[in-house]
């Protein structure tokens, strides 16, 4: 039996055959076609006949191939070009003609025409989705006068932002130059009441008579030692330059000053730069004046020549002429003021001390040459390191080249607008210091003993001997120095009964107390008053001060 079933057999439906596709590509059916009736034979319609038709996509039915739109393609039988554009669906053949229903039996009215059958209810079943590409949409650029447009809005609303924030700079900017302004105008304000002692609690910060500040200050001392190769002395200086102040000075010290040695004994400043060397003597310095010294400069006479030379000759007023090395010369340094001097006329002006003239004139000398220097020094730190360096000199360990020429600039800057000064120390005949040496000298230019010792420093102590026995001083010094104390010679002053122990600061006062058991002196002994500007506790020995004394009758 053949399964194909006969399309003549009056119980096989009709098939609608394709006849094209509609907008959205699903294809379109021919309607079913009505076969001629008698004239007096009524057609009944049965609503709920299921025509046999197609909805959605088959895809195990065959299909013909899909082609790509041609727009020349026209279809056959509809009338129109470019059908189903960008779908890619049309089929490869022609549909067949719709054949066209013949005209209804005479005597039926037009209105009983037989209505179409309606669609067929899909129920839950989707229509599946299709999908689409890139090619089936076409994109539609906006007119060349919008796109302005839309530039123009932009740049307006950019221009917009730009003068907000640059306002907002501004603004900002105002407000930071207002905190400045007021932040110094603060400052400046508390600074005058500074300067003017107003403000409370710091009016002991007052400025003494003379111009000299008083409380803490920030100097810088560094030793100078001038040795004569020719007749193998030296002159000692102190090159002090005070931060405070914004003051230079040149503090020349004496041969004759009187030191300690390391074991405690005393000795002339002369010796202790031949015997202990520049460390020996710089501390000894330092705990004779109650100051630190931050390093030594050792300068040889041929090393001065070549320092004016490089400084280019310097200009001073003479006091003395140096005559020539031979009888009948001319003289080397003339007389005068305003006299320029090369660095051979410097070395031998600084050096000269005239037949009968005491040291002090020669130091004087000598303190005018380094003046002078300092007046052509660079004030510049890395200039004036430069120039130290170009003398190509062996420098202490205690003060290399950066730091020597960093303190060369400073006291050149001093020198250079008339904030310097030089200054001589004054001893007595013995070498010790004067009462005018440790309140002029001592306290108001190196700071004396102002500040605190240092941690585990040795408690300096001065003394002075009031009692009419020479070897009183000798006794004393050797039971403080057994003592672990620091002896600072005070030098002789006029005789009194009774001895004293006196302490400037009440911080001292436990110290004070410690040195008169020490001496075997009463505790009233001990008293507050001014002591020297170099110790930190003065003795005064007096006539009840009894000195031990040895089988050869010295002291011991």
């Amino acid at each position: 039996m053949n399964d194909q079933q006969n399309p003549y057999d009056p119980y096989y439906p009709p098939q609608p055959q394709i006849v094209g596709y509609d907008a959205y590509g699903q294809p379109v059916y021919q309607q079913a076609q009505q076969h001629p009736q008698e004239p007096h034979q009524s057609q009944q319609y049965d609503p709920y006949a299921q025509p046999q038709q197609s909805y959605g996509y088959d895809q195990y039915a065959q299909h013909p191939p899909q082609q790509h739109y041609d727009p020349s393609y026209t279809q056959q039988g509809y009338g129109y070009e470019g059908y189903a554009a960008g779908y890619g669906t049309a089929p490869q053949q022609p549909a067949p003609q719709p054949e066209v229903p013949p005209a209804p039996p005479i005597g039926v009215p037009e209105q009983r025409r037989p209505a179409p059958a309606p669609e067929p209810e899909r129920g839950n079943e989707r229509e599946p989705e299709r999908e689409y590409r890139t090619e089936q949409f076409s994109f539609v650029e906006d007119p060349d006068e919008d796109s302005e447009d839309v530039i123009d809005w932009l740049k307006f609303t950019e221009s917009r932002s730009e003068r907000r924030e640059e306002a907002k700079r501004r603004g900002r900017n105002r407000v930071v130059a207002l905190v400045v302004v007021l932040a110094v105008a603060l400052i400046g304000g508390v600074g005058y009441l500074w300067s003017a002692g107003k403000i409370p609690g710091l009016s002991d910060q007052e400025t003494e008579q003379g111009g000299t500040a008083s409380g803490p200050q920030k100097r810088d001392v560094i030793v100078l030692h001038l040795h004569n190769t020719k007749n193998k002395e030296t002159s000692t200086a102190l090159l002090v330059d005070n931060a405070t102040t914004k003051q230079g000075t040149t503090v020349l010290l004496p041969n004759s000053l009187s030191v300690a040695n390391d074991d405690g004994t005393t000795t002339t400043l002369a010796k202790s730069v031949d015997d202990d060397g520049s460390t020996g003597t710089r501390e000894a310095l330092g705990s004779l004046l109650g100051t630190r010294i931050t390093g030594t400069w050792r300068l040889d006479t041929p090393y001065l020549e070549n320092l004016v030379e490089l400084v280019g000759g310097i200009e001073i007023s003479t006091d003395a002429e140096v005559p020539g090395a031979k009888k009948g010369d001319a003289p080397l340094v003339p007389k005068g003021g305003n006299q320029t001097l090369n660095g051979r006329m410097a070395v031998a002006y600084a050096t000269h001390r005239g037949s009968g003239e005491a040291e002090a004139k020669q130091l004087e000398r000598f303190g005018q040459v380094i003046h002078g220097v300092l007046r052509k020094m660079s004030d510049d730190p890395e200039s004036a390191t430069v120039t130290v360096r170009t003398l190509a000199q062996i420098l202490d360990p205690s003060l290399p080249e950066k730091d020597l020429g960093a303190s060369l600039a400073k006291l050149a800057e001093h020198a250079k607008i008339g904030d310097y000064k030089t200054a001589l120390l004054p001893v007595q005949e013995d070498g010790t210091l004067s009462e005018q040496a440790t309140g002029s000298v001592v306290k108001d230019i190196l700071g004396g003993s102002v500040s605190a010792p240092e941690q585990g420093a040795a408690v300096r102590v001065g003394v002075r001997n009031a009692s009419g026995d020479e070897d009183a001083t000798e006794a004393a010094r050797i039971v403080l120095v057994n003592g672990g104390y620091a002896v600072v010679d005070g030098g002789k002053a006029d005789t009194e009964s009774s001895s004293q122990v006196i302490y400037g600061d009440a911080a001292q006062k436990a110290k004070a107390e410690e040195v008169a058991k020490t001496l075997g002196l009463p505790a009233g002994a001990v008293q507050k008053g001014t002591a020297a500007a170099n110790a930190d506790v003065t003795v005064v020995l007096g006539q009840d001060y009894e000195v031990e004394r040895g089988a050869d009758g010295g002291a011991r």
